[in-house]
């Protein structure tokens, strides 16, 4: 037996993992951060995900992203790719840490675009798209209510805010939720 399968042995019998072994779990949630993006593109990223029972994440502008059975900086790599080669940034770094106690009770929605408050938010019955922008501290002053984009599996729905019949479109956990900035005629 070699010295790197000892050690390895030797960290699991007492209760630990390498790092470099661990995987990302379903139904756990991951710790991701970004850098090298403007500081409000920051805001958008960063936050608790839950890892969905079928194995996926659901990040801002980019939808579902398979999670489960990779390592944390496969992850990286996989969402840094996904990020670049959509253009979305042209050079992010991702981080992703997993605690293997992390266990999914919150489910979230996500906001991004002009809110004050961009990122995850707990997902609660009854909640609407309007309030779910308003628990994300509202839109900023450059943001439109005109052109909310609501983004669920796979597809995208534009409404328009200032009027009261899409004020109450109810949101589902792992929506994504942008607020657009204001254009010539808002």
């Amino acid at each position: 037996m070699n010295i790197k399968n000892t050690l390895v042995g030797l960290f699991l019998l007492i209760g630990f993992s390498l790092p470099l072994l661990a995987q990302i779990e379903a139904g756990k949630a991951i710790q991701i951060t970004i850098s090298g993006v403007p500081s409000e593109e920051k805001g958008r990223i960063d936050g608790m995900y839950p890892v969905s029972d079928a194995g996926f994440i659901n990040m801002p502008f980019i939808n579902t992203v398979q999670a489960a059975g990779l390592r944390n900086e496969d992850l990286a790599v996989a969402l840094q790719t996904r990020y670049k080669s959509l253009g979305i940034y042209t050079n992010p770094t991702i981080q992703v840490i997993s605690n293997r106690g992390n266990s999914i009770d919150e489910q979230t929605v996500y906001l991004g675009g002009q809110v004050r408050g961009p990122g995850p938010k707990a997902f609660t019955k009854g909640l609407t798209l309007y309030q779910a922008i308003q628990a994300a501290g509202g839109p900023t002053e450059f943001g439109s209510m005109k052109r909310v984009k609501l983004f669920r599996g796979g597809r995208q729905t534009m409404y328009d805010l200032t009027k009261s019949q899409f004020m109450s479109i109810p949101v589902q956990p792992n929506d994504t939720i942008e607020v657009p900035q204001k254009g010539l005629w808002n």
